[in-house]
C-alpha cells in the first residue's frame, strides 16, 4: 500500500509535467489554447457579466469652466455639449474630375492566414503585406507588435510602425473613410485594412476586428474580404460594412510602395492631412449622432470624442465621450460593446487632459476589472497616469511596470518610468 502511495506521488507530478509539456507544444498549443481561454472567460462573465457594468463619469464644473474631477462629485453635474457646426466640415475645392470606377474590382495575390490565437491583428497585417510580396507571416508582425500573445489588441498606428521600421513599403492611417474611398483605393490596386466591429451567436458578445478589403462588386452591393477569422474571400455587404465600420470611426490603413505614394494621396485628397482628416471626421460623426438612435448613435458619439481628443479639443471631446456613456445604458445588454476601451482609449487622453483624472483613473480600473484577463497595456498605463496626477506615486509605478508585463518595450509606459527615474 504503501509503494502505492510512493508510485502515485511520483506518477502524478510527472503526469501533470508532462501535460503540460505537451500543452505548449506549438502544434497542440494553438489548436488548444483559444478553447481553454474562451472557457475561462465563459466561466468568468457568467459568474460576473461584464455587460452589466456601467461606467458613469463623474465630472464637475468648476466656478472657472474648467471640468474636472472631485472625490465627491455631484451626480447632477451638467455640462454643456458643443453641437456639429461646432466643428464645421472644411470646404475643398476639387483639382480634377475623378475617373469613373469600374463596377467591379477583385484584387488577387493576397496570402490569406487564418489568425492564431489572439492574433487578429498580425494576421491582417501579415495578409496585407503579402500582396506586395513581403516574406513573412503573422508570427513576424506579432513578434513586434504584441510581444506578449496575451496582449488583447494591436492598435492601428502599431500596424504603421511596423511597416515603416520592418518593410520598404509606405503606410498611412485615417479615420472618417466612406464605401466610395474604399472604391477608390482598391479600383487604384490598393488593398485596404479595415477596423471593425464583431459579433455573432458564437461570440460572448461584441468585440473588435481587422479584415482586408480587396475588392468589390456593384451588381451585389458587397465586398470581398480576407477574414482571419472565417474564411478568405468573404463577401460583406455594403449596408454590413458601413454599419460595423462606424463602431471604430471608419478607421483604415493603407500599405503602398513608396514610389507609388502620391497615388495614394491623390486618392485621399484633402484627407491626406491629418489634420484636416480628423476635423472631417468629427463633423461627419456630428451629423450621424442626429441621424442615428441607439448603439449606433452611442459609437457617433464616441466617435466624435475621439476625433477631437486627435484635434487636442480635450474639453470637447470629454464632454461627446460623456453623452457616449450616458447613452450605454440604454444598450440592451447583449448589444453593449462593453470591450470598447480594449480598442479605443480616447476616453482616458480626454479625462486625464481635462484634468478629470478621478473618470480616467475609474474608467481605466472599469476596463480592467470586467475583463477576463487584465492584459490591456493601455489601461494600467492610463490608471497609473491616473494614479500620479493624483499623488499616489507608489501605486502608478506598480501600474507602469503592469504594464510591462503585458507588452513589454511598451513606449510611453516606459518614457514614465524614465521620467520618475524608476527602473522598469
Amino acid at each position: 500500500m504503501r509503494n502505492k502511495a510512493v508510485l502515485l506521488a511520483i506518477a502524478i507530478p510527472l503526469c501533470l509535467l508532462l501535460v503540460a509539456f505537451v500543452y505548449y507544444l506549438p502544434p497542440v498549443h494553438d489548436r488548444l489554447a483559444w478553447r481553454i481561454d474562451a472557457l475561462q472567460a465563459s466561466i468568468q462573465y457568467a459568474l460576473n457579466p461584464p455587460e452589466e457594468v456601467v461606467f458613469v463619469p463623474q465630472a464637475q464644473p468648476t466656478d472657472s469652466g474648467i471640468i474636472t474631477a472631485t472625490s465627491t462629485p455631484s451626480p447632477t453635474a451638467t455640462v454643456t455639449l458643443p453641437g456639429p457646426s461646432q466643428t464645421p466640415a472644411p470646404t475643398f475645392t476639387p483639382t480634377h474630375t475623378p475617373t469613373p470606377l469600374p463596377e467591379s474590382t477583385n484584387l488577387t495575390g493576397i496570402i490569406h492566414e487564418y489568425q492564431k490565437w489572439n492574433n487578429c491583428g498580425p494576421a491582417n497585417l501579415s495578409m496585407a503585406l503579402s500582396f506586395w510580396k513581403w516574406q513573412g507571416n503573422q508570427l513576424d508582425t506579432a513578434a513586434y507588435m504584441k510581444p506578449n500573445p496575451r496582449d488583447k489588441n494591436v492598435m492601428p498606428y502599431e500596424m504603421e510602425a511596423f511597416v515603416e521600421e520592418n518593410t520598404d513599403l509606405g503606410a498611412i492611417v485615417r479615420v472618417g473613410g466612406d464605401l466610395a474611398l474604399l472604391k477608390q483605393l482598391i479600383a487604384a490596386g490598393f488593398p485596404v485594412i479595415v477596423e471593425k466591429g464583431f459579433e455573432g451567436p458564437n461570440f460572448d458578445g461584441w468585440m473588435g476586428h481587422y479584415e482586408v478589403v480587396n475588392g468589390y462588386d456593384d451588381a451585389r452591393s458587397r465586398f470581398t474580404v480576407q477574414d482571419s477569422y472565417i474564411m478568405a474571400d468573404l463577401p460583406i455587404p455594403y449596408e454590413d460594412m458601413e454599419k460595423h465600420w462606424r463602431a471604430f470611426n471608419n478607421t483604415y490603413i493603407v500599405i503602398y510602395p513608396p514610389d507609388r505614394e502620391a497615388e495614394v494621396l491623390s486618392i485621399l485628397g484633402p484627407q491626406a492631412d491629418e489634420t484636416t482628416n480628423y476635423q472631417s471626421a468629427a463633423q461627419k460623426a456630428s451629423d450621424e449622432i442626429y441621424s442615428l438612435t441607439g448603439r449606433d448613435q452611442y459609437f457617433a458619439w464616441y466617435n466624435r470624442g475621439t476625433n477631437l481628443v486627435h484635434l487636442q479639443d480635450y474639453a470637447g471631446a470629454a464632454a461627446a465621450y460623456d453623452e457616449a456613456f450616458a447613452l450605454y445604458p440604454t444598450i440592451p445588454e447583449k448589444e453593449r460593446p462593453w470591450r470598447m476601451l480594449w480598442y479605443q482609449t480616447g476616453p482616458y487622453f480626454a479625462y486625464y487632459h481635462s484634468g478629470r483624472y478621478y473618470d480616467a483613473l475609474n474608467l481605466a480600473n472599469t476596463t480592467i476589472i470586467t475583463a477576463n484577463e487584465p492584459a490591456i497595456e493601455e489601461s494600467w498605463y492610463w490608471q497609473a497616469m491616473a494614479k500620479s496626477a493624483l499623488g499616489d506615486i507608489d501605486g502608478a509605478i506598480s501600474d507602469y511596470r503592469t504594464s510591462l508585463e503585458w507588452h513589454p518595450e511598451f513606449g510611453p509606459t516606459l518614457s514614465q518610468l524614465q521620467l520618475l527615474g524608476v527602473e522598469p
